[in-house]
Parts: structure tokens; sequence; C-alpha cells
């Protein structure tokens, strides 16, 4: 036929109620312009009921009749965009009803009913059935009960609900009450939603109904919704600027340095890395959080262990080993994150947290203490493994302390860490404050506890009183004598050899100053410490971490910075072998050398466990 179709000697004409790139030859079909016919309007099923009621020559315009509104209305929503179809059972309601009294046919409900052998459902697409209908459907899905989902479905089917409405509201629900809970529930519905669209009713049915019961039946979650917090913030919060290393480098990184810093998440284990991708006024800020349904219970813990480790790297200071040298106020949250692009200070936390808890055995119900709890990295793990039990979190920087409140106040009243500000000396007065004035820990925990106070070895006796006859001291503290120093650095061997030689002979005396019991001990000597605090077994191992460092200008200038603050700085250490012209040399050439440069960088942690 190919040949005469295309010459014009054959014009072929054809209608089908089966979708012609299915069923008609392709090959014919490519020669074909195909129409497709669609369902009419209601508005359209309308203009064509109310001809047919008016016109005297084709209709009933030569008789008296009344159609009652809801009876048209319940013959349109049958017909289903069919005049056909309308048409007929309009036709079989007037010819089959007698005039009243008054010569009129009058069409109602019921005899609409009749005519086109199908119930009305008390239904109403534009009015409060409509929505109290769906409303119903929608809380069904969402209070997981595939009995009531399915009777709320098969209601607004037989009413003559558009299908594509439903659709639209599975698909809104499967992100809103569903989410990560079950991610192939999006999936599903859509995957249903497009197969109705090929196959279309009464078969589609079946799509409808697969859709309910795969949302009536998955695990739930909502955690979408923390979308909404995050509008929130956008709408209330100051405008800020996307971080530095965010910005795109690709215009303005000579100019102003857009770009710089940031590390590709793919060239790190795990493909991820600690960075800032919040604005500097949200830092910290929780906008997700993570259920414990399906899918998004393998991810939660994942998301809260890298959360802790990050934000832990982002408000901490340059750590203990670096405090000795500087001992100026906090520098700005910009400033703090750009001196970690390329510090793994996230991931050493990350292995902290485990060596310190991984030799205790922690118990559901057991009792733990976290001492310098910072931003909690401690107390969320000990939180984990002892949900039955109870985490009180010891913070001496008020911040910190206020910090770890809010987001404990998120938590379940049964599940939340009772948080104290203060200091270990306080630790009795505090307790008794909170309502336990006698309360012994299965485990305390810390980081960096002795090395903050110029009284540490008394510190362990106190702590000692806090533990259960079980119990166990497990603590990670940073080596000030084990720390990096600047003379060794590579950048520092272009100072002359007679300079370089009474540089690191001023700075170790440093380290060995007797009036500084902060940063002159030894390993030994907090072995020493822990025995005469009364623990009977002791155990300390050190190790030494090489990692990498992002020094800024400003790092340096705070090395050097002169007297006046709160702890005799570096500088003044330095005074003591060098002169001040001296002293600026080597200021001056870590500036050139070292600022806005990675180096190689040291430090010596002691991990300790005690138990009585």
């Amino acid at each position: 036929m190919l040949p005469w179709v295309e010459n014009g000697t054959v014009i072929m004409i054809g209608a089908t109620t089966e979708n012609p790139w299915f069923s008609v030859n392709s090959a014919l079909l490519s020669r074909s312009r195909v129409f497709q016919l669609v369902p009419l309007t209601d508005e359209a099923l309308r203009s064509v009921a109310d001809r047919a009621l008016h016109d005297a020559e084709r209709g009933y315009g030569g008789l008296h009749v009344r159609v009652e509104p809801d009876a048209l209305d319940h013959l349109i929503h049958v017909a289903s965009g069919d005049a056909r179809s309308l048409l007929n059972a309009l036709e079989l309601a007037v010819e089959t009803t007698a005039p009243n009294d008054e010569g009129v046919i009058v069409v109602d409900m019921a005899v609409a009913e009749e005519s086109i052998q199908q119930r009305a459902v008390l239904y109403d697409r534009e009015g409060d059935y409509h929505f109290d209908t769906i409303s119903a459907f929608i809380k069904s899905l969402r209070g997981s009960d595939p009995d009531a989902a399915l009777y709320w479905l098969a209601k607004m089917v037989h009413a003559g609900e558009d299908p594509r409405f439903i659709f639209r509201r599975m698909l809104i629900s499967a992100s809103e009450d569903i989410g990560l809970a079950d991610p192939q529930a999006l999936v599903v519905v859509q995957a249903a939603a497009a197969a109705f669209e090929r196959v279309g009713l009464p078969e589609g049915q079946f799509h409808l109904a697969q859709a309910a019961l795969y949302l009536a039946t998955t695990a739930k979650s909502n955690t979408a919704l923390g979308y909404f917090d995050a509008l929130e913030a956008v709408r209330t919060e100051r405008r800020d600027e996307v971080p530095t290393h965010l910005k795109d480098a690709s215009r303005d990184k000579e100019g102003f340095g857009h770009g710089e810093g940031y590390r590709y998440p793919h060239a790190y284990q795990d493909h991820w890395v600690a960075q800032q991708y919040l604005p500097d006024a949200l830092r910290g800020q929780v906008f997700y959080r993570p259920s414990d349904q399906g899918y998004e219970r393998g991810i939660r813990e994942r998301v809260e262990r890298r959360r802790e480790a990050q934000l832990a790297a982002a408000i901490e200071m340059d750590g203990p080993a670096r405090e000795v040298l500087t001992f100026s106020p906090e520098d700005r949250a910009m400033e703090r994150w750009l001196a970690r692009t390329v510090d793994s200070s996230a991931r050493s936390l990350a292995e902290i947290r485990e060596r310190v808890l991984a030799p205790l055995t922690i118990q559901r119900h057991s009792l733990v203490l976290d001492l310098n709890a910072g931003s909690g990295l401690l107390t969320w793990e000990a939180l984990r493994r002892a949900p039955e039990g109870g985490v009180w979190a010891l913070e001496p920087r008020p911040e910190l302390a206020r910090a770890l409140q809010e987001q404990a106040a998120q938590l379940a009243d049964l599940l939340r860490p009772v948080v104290l500000a203060g200091e270990v000396e306080a630790l009795p007065e505090l307790l008794a404050q909170a309502g336990y004035p006698d309360l012994r820990f299965d485990a305390i925990v810390g980081r960096n506890v002795l090395t903050r106070s110029d009284t540490w070895p008394a510190r362990l006796a106190a702590l000692r009183e806090r533990l259960g006859a079980e119990g166990r001291l497990s603590l990670a503290e940073a080596v000030p004598r084990g720390g990096q120093r600047l003379y060794a650095l590579p950048q520092a061997q272009g100072v002359a050899q007679d300079l370089r030689q009474r540089w690191a002979a001023a700075e170790e005396a440093l380290y060995d100053n007797e009036a500084n019991p902060m940063v002159n001990w030894e390993v030994e000597a907090l072995e020493q410490a822990l025995g005469a605090a009364g623990f009977a077994h002791v155990e300390v191992m050190a190790y030494t971490e090489q990692s990498e460092l992002l020094v800024t200008s400003n790092q340096v200038r705070r090395w050097f910075a002169p007297s006046g603050e709160e702890r005799a700085p570096y500088r003044e250490y330095l005074q003591a072998q060098l002169t001040s012209d001296e002293i600026a040399q080597i200021e001056g050439l870590l500036g050139r050398e070292l600022a806005g440069q990675v180096t190689p960088w040291q430090r010596t942690v002691a991990l300790v466990l005690a138990a009585l």
C-alpha cells in the first residue's frame, strides 16, 4: 500500500480506540497524520446537554423538561468526557419519566442514577466533600492504614475524581510523609502515574491502588520539612556572604581569591572532608534531622557523626598544642574554617572519639560523664551507646554550654543529656544543683581536660571521687611537649644558623618552664599523677600525628603578638634570648614564607585509661 498512499491513489482514513503507535504498522504510521481525540471537558458536556434539552428539531425543545442541577452534574461526572454516554443517559431519563401534574418531565437525582446505572456519591470536586475526602485519603496514607486508604481512593474514583489529581497528591505525600525513609516511594508513584497515562481507566485503577498501598505500608519520615526551617532562616536571617572557598573560582580567583581553600570531597577517603558549607552566621545550624525509620535509619548515624566531627572542628581553637603559642582572642569564623581547609582536624577528632570510647564497656544503662564537652563530639556518641542510662556533659565555656543545651532540646526528654556549665572543680556543686549530689559514673570521658588547668594533678583526684566502683576514666590529652616547633618548620631554614639555634633554645625553654605546669609535663608525669590520685590500674599510650596546616597571615601575627594577653605569649619567651630586631626578622621571614602556605604540622596525643 505504501506507494499508493504516497502518490495519493489511496486515501486512508481510520479511527481506533487502540494506541496507533503500538497498533498500526510503523511504516504506514510514518506516512499518516494522527489526530488524538481527547475527552470533552465538563463545560463542553454541559453545553451538549443544554443544546439537547432546548433544540426543538434534534432535541427535547418541544417538551417541558427540567433537569435538576445535581442530577445534571452527576450525569456529566459519570460520562467522563464522553458526549455519547451523556446523551444516551439523558435520552433514557427523559423518555422513561412521566410528566408531573404540571406537564413537566423532572429529572432528579434518582432518575439520573437509574438512567446511567451508577449511584451518585456524596462528593463535590469543588466543595467541602472534595477537600475532606482527599484529606482523609492523605491522612490514611500518612497513618499507614492501607484499608482506609483504599476506601477513600475508591470513593474518589467512583465519584469521578480526576486520577491525575490523586496521583499529584500521592507524589506530594511520597516526599512530605515518607521522604528518605523510603526513597523508592517517589519512584513507585511516578512510575504508576506514567503507567496510568498509557493505560487509562478502568485498568488504570490497578496503578492507583498499587501506589496507594505502597505509600500506606512503607516507612514514614517527614524530615523533608527541614527545608521550611531553612526557608524561614533565609527570610529572617540577615544577608550573609557565600563563604570564599565556595564561591565560583572561574571568574574572580585571581583578584579576590574566590574558591581558594575549597576541598574537593572526591579527593579524600570516603569521598568526604570537613569544611564549612553554610554562611558564617548559620555555622552549626541544623535543618535536617534524620529519622530512625527505614532507609533513613541507615544514613542517620553517618550524617550525625560527620556533622558532629565537622562542628567540633569548626568551634574549637587550633588545638592545645598550638594554643601554647597563641593566646589572643578567637579568630573570626571564616578564618577558623580557612585554617582548616587543608588541616584534617575533623577526621582526627573522629579518630580520637573512637580511641577514647573503644576501651570502655558502655552498656545501654550506663551513666557517662563527658568532660570539656565542647560541641558534644563524645556526648552524642555516648547517648547512642547508653540510651537507657544517662549522659552528663560538663562544658566550662558558657557559649558552648548554651549551644549544647540548644542541641539537646531537640531530643526527647529521656534521651536528653544533662548539660552542666563550669569547670571540673565545680562538678560536685553543679551536680548537687542539678539534683544528683551523690552520683557516681560508670565511665568518665573527655578531651584535653587536664592541659586546660594549671592544677591538673588535683583534677585527677576530683575525678576519682566521681567514678563508680567498676567505673573507668578515658581521656585524650594533647601533650604540649610533643607538639610542633616553629623553628623546626621547613620555612624556618632561611634563618641564619646562629640565630636559629638561639631561637630553638628560646622556644624549648617554653616547654621546660617549671612555673608552667600546663606545658612542662611528660607522659611519665601523667602516669605518676594518676597513681598518686588513687587509680590502681593505669594505662597511658602516646602517639604522634602528622597532618597539614594552612597558616594564615593572622596566625603568624598572633604567634608574635606583644605582651598584654591573658597568658604570656610566645614572643615573651623569645625575648629572653633574642633582641626585638631578631624577633622581627623571624616574624618577617615566616610571614613571607609561611602565610598562605600549607605546612607539615605535628602533635602528640596521650590516651589515658584508668580504673580504681
